[in-house]
């Protein structure tokens, strides 16, 4: 291994686990704590829309889901529990064996592992926790009275170029000097195109049509690690 540190950053979604997880996630907890919300599920599809039409931004079409199907604010103890609940069937159900054997290699060779993910945080933890990550880097959510999880973002979505800045925060506050270090960068998605331009090492993992072709005009290796949906 080289004596120059070295961190290797993952993007979640449909790069270490086969499908989103942030609807899942949603359906999951409001059917263990608000289960009547289950009947507004259809309506998701209006803020879908006005997304689609650019009349709203990523970060308000995820603020209102969350708010739709589980309340404006939920006391953080109640979410704990489906958050564990909801970690253990993406373990179970919803990784990519590839992604997991790669995760354990980068361990070996003495990297940190750090997830980088638009997913919330309230429960990417959970699942970076039992995968042995390092770090997170994920989208925060607002807190209220009585240590409330507010159906609000906190600062940006970590999505894009928002994602790049995020990482260069994180790095700072951990005293990581970008020029001392060696990253290496794992995503299926275009999005992501700043963090893997700016990456040492960028792998096209599971890649959309778009990053495929963009990995090609890039000479970025592509990684197959399974089917995704």
């Amino acid at each position: 291994m080289s004596a120059q540190p070295e961190l290797a950053i993952y993007d979640m979604d449909r790069t270490i686990t086969r499908t989103g997880t942030y609807t899942p996630f949603l359906l999951h907890a409001a059917l263990r704590l608000k289960p009547w919300r289950l009947a507004l599920a259809p309506f998701v599809l209006l803020p879908m829309a006005l997304y689609a039409a650019k009349a709203i931004s990523r970060k308000r079409l995820k603020e209102i889901n969350q708010a739709m199907l589980l309340g404006a604010a939920v006391p953080r103890a109640d979410l704990a529990r489906v958050t564990e609940s909801f970690a253990d069937v993406i373990m179970k159900a919803n990784t990519l064996p590839g992604a997991l054997k790669q995760i354990e290699a980068d361990r070996a060779a003495g990297r940190r592992l750090v997830l980088a993910t638009a997913s919330y945080r309230l429960y990417v933890a959970a699942i970076a926790a039992r995968l042995g990550f390092d770090d997170v880097i994920a989208t925060n959510s607002l807190t209220g009275v009585g240590d409330r999880i507010m159906a609000r973002i906190d600062g940006e979505n970590c999505y894009g170029p928002d994602k790049l800045r995020m990482i260069e925060a994180w790095m700072h506050d951990e005293g990581v000097d970008r020029g001392a270090v060696r990253v290496r960068f794992y995503s299926d998605h275009a999005s992501d195109a700043p963090v893997l331009e700016w990456a040492d090492e960028a792998y096209a993992t599971n890649p959309s049509a778009k990053l495929r072709t963009l990995a090609a005009r890039r000479g970025w290796p592509v990684l197959e690690w399974g089917v995704t949906v």
